[in-house]
């Protein structure tokens, strides 16, 4: 068995010894889940990904903190609605997606950033699935580039 001073270089200091410190993390260097919701989100529509919606999951579901769902409306929007939003995020933001699932062929394709699921569908996909009415309980996130959609009648 291997102790602990052979796995971690170590540095003594008198008679106690400690642990090397790691380097501070820079708070602007690690963008949060919002921030990678709403630059997803972002990269989606310039690309005119339709229906976009950004859901507030935290404090209901333990699957991530926010699930960004858009549409496409053909199987080579999807695929371009895909590859736009994982590449411009990382681009922007240095955040490279865990996974993905799924492809344009299969009308569904799941971005995961472990803390953010993007949920790219096919128009016809969406309707079938309906996440947002499934998660109907989550907040939506306004999104500053799109416009307010419009409110019930009472």
């Amino acid at each position: 068995m291997m102790s602990v001073s052979a796995a971690f270089p170590v540095c003594e200091i008198g008679k106690v010894r400690h642990l090397p410190s790691q380097p501070p993390r820079v708070a602007d260097s690690v963008p949060d889940s919002l921030t990678i919701a709403k630059t997803c989100a972002k990269f989606a529509d310039e690309i005119h990904a339709e229906d976009i919606l950004v859901l507030d999951l935290r404090g209901i579901s333990n699957l991530a903190d926010y699930f960004v769902i858009a549409t496409a409306t053909s199987v080579p929007h999807l695929k371009a609605v895909a590859r736009d939003v994982r590449h411009k995020t990382e681009e922007a933001i240095g955040e490279r997606p865990r996974s993905t699932e799924g492809d344009a062929a299969s009308l569904w394709v799941v971005v995961d950033y472990v803390d953010v699921v993007v949920h790219l569908f096919h128009e016809e996909l969406r309707e079938v699935y309906r996440l947002e009415d499934l998660w109907s309980d989550a907040p939506r996130v306004p999104l500053d580039f799109l416009p307010t959609p419009p409110t019930a009648a009472a």
